[in-house]
């Protein structure tokens, strides 16, 4: 027979049950702040203590109220809130169940695919996201199944806020771990998001990529494109992230192809300069620094020289891919200032360690271009090493720096060319 005690609170939790059934969106609103003011932060046994072992029957309540007017965003906020103090109370396994058994996951998915929902609402749906996948395999596979990794990658995407974009970052990489199913979808979810347009996206995906492509082990061919494309970031952050990545990528069958390609940005197509015919006016020639495909052509040689730095086999697979000549290439670029020092760096690494190439380099610029080249102060006077290649570039028996002509000289693996 149950004790006066217990009567009561049975009492108390049936009339708390009677007003939200009566209740409109107003009295529900009221009665939800009370609950998570009161509740958040309590165990499941007290959670049951306070609704005299009942609690499923509110949980169950609001579960079918939220899935019936999230649409609206009739009090989502709170509706998630309130969730939330279910699914993250300990030992909550019960609630768990019971809240995934009337397709909670499904629900806070299309929530983050509602055009309306607010920013603060997508990063709780997120939260309880995250509740569920680290309640262990299974129900990050079960998030997975419901196509959640393209979910979360859009709203990470189209987010406008920073909180939201890194809650949902940090979503993707729990998915990652421990889900060797479907590992794999959330790595090829991530190199999908490389394309979008939002920089802080962008450094967050980079970042995340280089924690999951440890996991899978494997590197997909398809990541060199949009990787490479990222070098055109105008954001350092953007820029270091992805050059970071790149440095990574190193050890992975992709390597050929990232060598390859970053050889090959240093001598961008003129088509993609020529688009920019406002530049033409002296007035604007300031603008160049900021040309994407110079920005690239700097970044593609910073990457070049980190890489052959690291690795005496990388660097000596970088030769017969003709990156001397490539380098001498971007030094004479005129246009943009970080391009011609970032290569100049990169090619003093490769005088400086193979002979053959110092011997071949200092013929082709000539003594006293090569003596600057090599100069301390080489940092200080790259303008005036500017103008000696474009004086050298007519001198017989030199390199034209608009042309490249051949030289009869050549050492292995380098072949000067016509452009």
């Amino acid at each position: 027979m149950s004790t006066s005690k217990e009567q009561a609170a049975i009492s108390k939790v049936l009339s708390f049950l009677q007003e939200w059934d009566h209740g409109n969106k107003t009295v529900r609103s009221r009665m939800l702040t009370v609950f998570v003011t009161q509740n958040t932060g309590k165990t499941c046994p007290e959670l049951e203590l306070e609704f005299a072992q009942v609690a499923s029957l509110f949980l169950a309540r609001l579960t079918a109220w939220m899935r019936l007017t999230y649409m609206f965003g009739t009090c989502l906020g709170l509706q998630l809130k309130a969730v939330g103090v279910f699914l993250s109370a300990a030992s909550n396994h019960r609630y768990l169940i019971e809240f995934l058994e009337v397709g909670g996951v499904l629900t806070l998915l299309e929530i983050l695919g509602q055009k309306q929902t607010k920013e603060e609402d997508k990063a709780e749906a997120i939260r309880l996201l995250q509740i569920v996948s680290n309640a262990g395999r299974k129900y990050k596979e079960l998030i997975c199944e419901s196509y959640g990794v393209r979910a979360i990658a859009e709203c990470l995407a189209k987010s406008k806020t920073e909180g939201t974009q890194e809650t949902a970052r940090a979503l993707l990489e729990s998915l990652a771990h421990g889900n060797p199913k479907y590992q794999n979808q959330v790595y090829r979810g991530l190199i999908a998001l490389l394309t979008c347009i939002s920089p802080k996206a962008q450094q967050l995906v980079l970042q995340t990529l280089r924690i999951v492509q440890d996991i899978v082990k494997e590197a997909h061919p398809s990541i060199v494109g949009p990787l490479l494309n990222l070098l055109r970031s105008l954001h350092l952050e953007v820029q270091y992230e992805a050059i970071e990545l790149i440095t990574d990528l190193r050890q992975y069958e992709v390597r050929p192809m990232l060598l390859t390609g970053l050889v090959d940005l240093l001598k961008p197509a003129m088509e993609g300069v020529q688009t920019y015919k406002i530049l033409e006016d002296p007035e604007m020639t300031k603008m160049t620094e900021s040309l994407p495909v110079y920005v690239q052509q700097a970044a593609a040689a910073k990457a070049l020289r980190l890489l052959a730095q690291g690795s005496q086999e990388l660097s000596q697979q970088l030769l017969p891919l003709r990156v001397v000549h490539h380098l001498m290439y971007a030094m004479g670029n005129q246009e943009h200032a970080d391009a011609q020092r970032q290569a100049s760096l990169a090619l003093e690494h490769f005088v400086r360690t193979y002979p053959v190439v110092e011997e071949h380099v200092r013929r082709t610029m000539g003594i006293n271009l090569f003596a600057a080249f090599m100069s301390p102060w080489r940092k200080q006077c790259l303008h005036v090493i500017r103008s000696m290649i474009l004086l050298t570039s007519h001198s017989p028996g030199h390199i034209s720096w608009t042309g490249m002509t051949r030289r009869r000289e050549s050492y292995p693996g380098e072949q000067w060319e016509r452009e």
